[in-house]
């Protein structure tokens, strides 16, 4: 049969810096996006976002997207926004550490489909129903009674079935032994194994196609974890007339719970198209029973593989810490007429943020700070990409805007679509104290003055890795005797309490603007007490890093 011509429907396919997917039909007229529980789209623990960051607005006849005013900016295909665009399939949008693409997705039909009947399984002779509990417990069947005494078909199917499944097989394996062994145990004629994953039925085994399964029976199974017998679904009278049954042939049918305790996982279906022999009662009690030994296998094995992988994991990142926290400062360095000190603490085992001091031979010495899009592993890998490319560029503290530049070409090169990293670096005279500085794109660090007041230090250019052709600009401010620099990241700014208020960049100038006589270590050490303080016992969201330089 030539298959049916696939359906497309356009959506929203968004991709976090996870690499993990999902898809929103574009089925109202305005969606919104931020870290704002009022948007469609909600991203709270993004920090790349803003609390209304941008929206895609339906437009005559198709669809715009719009940046809401965001801090850190939206870009169409590369290229930032300024007003309303038109977005069309196959167009790429960028927002924080998120890629959303405009695409029609085409529906192709799935092995199982679960068809929409109101039957209520009228002709009780030819409709079995059984339980769990029925076939094992104290008012069991004779089936369970005799079985064992008189070495029935049924109990050889069970003790072969005990033998399969003990033995250790992964879980792809163990999924093809239990379908082999619940088709050859009650002779039918195909059948399918599904499991279920939050909310939905996924096929793990199929002995045949073209399944069409009754809604009905597939809640029964679920929901009531009722065993389902039909010996000829021709006979039904509210079966017969349905168009899945006189398609597909079915005439005897087995549905049964893949039930461990009081648990449902999944389900096994069988049936017999032509009637190879019609399933029995004993069949159904087998079935049911079968199901369950398996149902205990499975979450035995599945719980193996997590509790295996969780150990390789932890033992890996573990490893990846060591690693990481190599490759950064182990202290800061000892500049004459200048205090200087950094930390960072990672949300997770492992972070993205990245600091450095670069002293150079003409006695200057850099200052940098950097935040790597998303969390975890791939943060990071990136992370420790962005180090070794630095030192590599940065030999001297001479042209800085034109380094990174370079260093901007480089990242995009090797930088995944969805991923960003936010920078800022300065070139310290601790003679003179001039400053040059670029941010690209980082919270601009904030200069505490000595004799009251702050300047934040913005200028420079795009984040790096999102622009290969982005060209970056120096700047300049000066560290008088007295004053504090405080480089840090977003962790620390958009730390939240309960309460869902964030530390800002006000309270951080005004703790920073009491300890300007305490050392750059206790300030540094100061800072992170705080917002830990301010948090009130909530999680942290994002790695915190923060660098102070004191002029002496």
């Amino acid at each position: 049969m030539a298959p049916s011509p696939k359906n497309s429907v356009r959506e929203l396919a968004v991709r976090d810096s996870e690499g993990k997917t999902i898809l929103l039909p574009l089925d109202r007229d305005r969606i919104t996006l931020g870290r704002s529980s009022t948007c469609e789209l909600c991203y709270p623990d993004d920090s790349g976002l803003s609390r209304q960051h941008m929206a895609f607005l339906r437009a005559a006849g198709g669809w715009q997207v719009q940046d809401l005013g965001s801090k850190n900016g939206t870009l169409l295909n590369g290229q930032r926004l300024e007003s309303p665009t038109p977005f069309h399939p196959g167009d790429r949008v960028s927002a924080g550490h998120l890629t959303i693409e405009f695409a029609d997705v085409a529906h192709v039909p799935e092995t199982v489909v679960f068809v929409p009947n109101e039957e209520s399984f009228s002709n009780t002779a030819t409709t079995v129903v059984a339980n769990l509990e029925g076939v094992l417990g104290p008012k069991a069947s004779e089936f369970n009674q005799t079985a064992v005494m008189q070495g029935t078909p049924q109990m050889r199917a069970l003790i072969r079935a005990g033998r399969e499944l003990s033995e250790h097989r992964p879980l792809n394996e163990l999924f093809e032994v239990i379908m082999d062994l619940s088709v050859e145990a009650v002779t039918a004629g195909r059948g399918v194994l599904m499991t279920l994953e939050g909310n939905e039925l996924k096929v793990r085994s199929a002995r045949g196609e073209g399944f069409k399964i009754s809604r009905t029976v597939r809640d029964r199974v679920l929901n009531n974890k009722e065993s389902l017998l039909v010996r000829d679904a021709q006979l039904d009278q509210s079966l017969k007339g349905q168009m899945s049954i006189v398609e597909s042939k079915v005439r005897s049918m087995l549905a049964v719970p893949l039930q461990t305790n009081d648990k449902v996982i999944g389900l096994i279906y069988v049936d017999s198209p032509n009637l190879i022999r019609e399933f029995t009662r004993e069949d159904l009690n087998l079935l049911t029973v079968m199901a369950n030994v398996a149902a205990i296998r499975i979450e035995h094995v599945r719980l193996n593989e997590v509790e295996e992988a969780e150990r390789a994991m932890a033992k890996e990142m573990q490893q990846a810490a060591l690693i990481q926290n190599n490759l950064l400062p182990s202290k800061a360095p000892a500049i004459p007429g200048m205090d200087i000190a950094g930390k960072t603490t990672a949300c997770r085992t492992v972070g993205g943020d990245y600091y450095d001091f670069l002293p150079f031979p003409d006695g200057r010495v850099g200052l940098l700070v950097g935040d790597v899009a998303g969390k975890g592993m791939p943060a990071s890998l990136l992370m420790s990409s962005l180090q070794a490319r630095v030192h590599v560029l940065f030999e001297d503290g001479d042209d800085l805007a034109q380094k990174i530049t370079r260093l901007n070409r480089s990242t995009c090169q090797n930088c995944p679509d969805n991923r960003f990293i936010t920078f800022f670096m300065t070139v310290a005279d601790p003679t003179t104290g001039d400053l040059v500085y670029t941010n690209a794109g980082h919270n601009p660090p904030l200069l505490i003055r000595a004799s009251g007041g702050f300047e934040a230090l913005a200028a420079g250019g795009l984040f790096l890795g999102c622009l290969a052709k982005a060209v970056y600009e120096d700047a300049h401010a000066k560290l008088e005797p007295g004053d504090v620099l405080v480089l840090f990241s977003d962790g620390v700014t958009e730390a939240s309490n309960p309460r869902d208020e964030e530390f800002g960049e006000a309270r951080l100038v005004e703790l920073v603007a009491s300890l300007r006589q305490k050392t750059a270590g206790e300030i540094v050490n100061a800072i992170d007490s705080a917002v830990t303080s301010f948090a009130e016992g909530a999680p942290a969201t994002d790695d915190i890093t923060v660098v102070v330089v004191r002029r002496l």
